[in-house]
């Protein structure tokens, strides 16, 4: 196995442990432009490698395979179906020692000890008590993001709305084709905890959290090569939001109405 030592060293450096269940949110473009600046190039395998590697046989490693199409009636296809979180996350379905959640929209691919496990969750609800994100929340998983403000891609956000059941969103169900991994093929329903648009387009975390989860020892942030990564300790990140939801205080998730809607 080829690994990435400068990355084993930022994991190491940013606390994560042989182990430990790893949700990896990224934005690989910076990435491959400093390889590109040295004359190299850069390594997807290897890249991954270096996380299973590191993590080792009692880790697991997940990666956000979402996909809207369902939401928009179009079928959706385990095995077929394409991520629309990145070139990392297409290629992760790539690998034979990586499998996918069931759910249409928000799946997952999963390599390492719970790999069967979440697989086998069959969630209609997208950030219900038996998804993926209960697990990571339940099971103190952490959120390393790769060349992405944390922001704007923690999507455990949704899951704690729907725990702390605010009033801007509400459960809606979509129907359309699944076809599974043995190419069956039947209508499924499936319900997601969407926004109330007369009152919310976008749900917007603080910039306030920033220094509300450092205080903590909820984030942890370094930055190599213009590169940033962030990690969330994603159950201590929940307590404080969740709390904050319940209070309706608005005080570090809050509903956006934009102006031009």
């Amino acid at each position: 196995m080829k690994i990435y030592k400068d990355y084993l060293d930022i994991l190491i450096q940013m606390g994560i442990k042989k182990g430990d269940i790893l949700y990896l949110a990224s934005d690989l473009l910076k990435t491959i432009i400093s390889f590109k600046k040295k004359n190299k190039k850069f390594e997807f395998d290897k890249f991954v490698d270096t996380f299973i590697y590191h993590l080792g046989n009692d880790g697991t490693l997940i990666i956000p395979t979402y996909n809207w199409d369902f939401c928009r009636g179009k079928k959706f296809d385990i095995k077929e179906t394409k991520s629309e979180c990145g070139a990392l996350s297409n290629f992760v379905l790539s690998r034979n020692d990586f499998k996918r959640t069931k759910h249409p929209i928000y799946s997952f691919a999963v390599w390492g000890k719970h790999q069967n496990y979440l697989c086998k969750l069959n969630n209609k609800s997208a950030w219900g008590n038996n998804s993926p994100f209960n697990f990571l929340y339940k099971n103190k998983a952490k959120n390393l993001f790769v060349g992405i403000d944390y922001k704007k891609a923690f999507t455990m956000d949704h899951y704690f709305e729907q725990l702390a059941k605010v009033k801007y969103r509400y459960h809606k169900k979509f129907t359309s084709n699944y076809i599974d991994e043995n190419k069956k093929k039947q209508k499924k329903v499936y319900t997601m905890y969407v926004r109330k648009t007369n009152i919310c387009d976008i749900t917007v975390l603080s910039p306030k959290l920033d220094q509300v989860f450092k205080k903590n020892k909820t984030l942890s942030i370094i930055k190599r090569n213009n590169v940033v990564f962030s990690l969330i300790r994603i159950n201590k990140a929940g307590k404080l939001l969740i709390k904050d939801l319940k209070k309706q205080t608005n005080q570090y998730i809050y509903p956006v109405k934009l102006k031009n809607n």
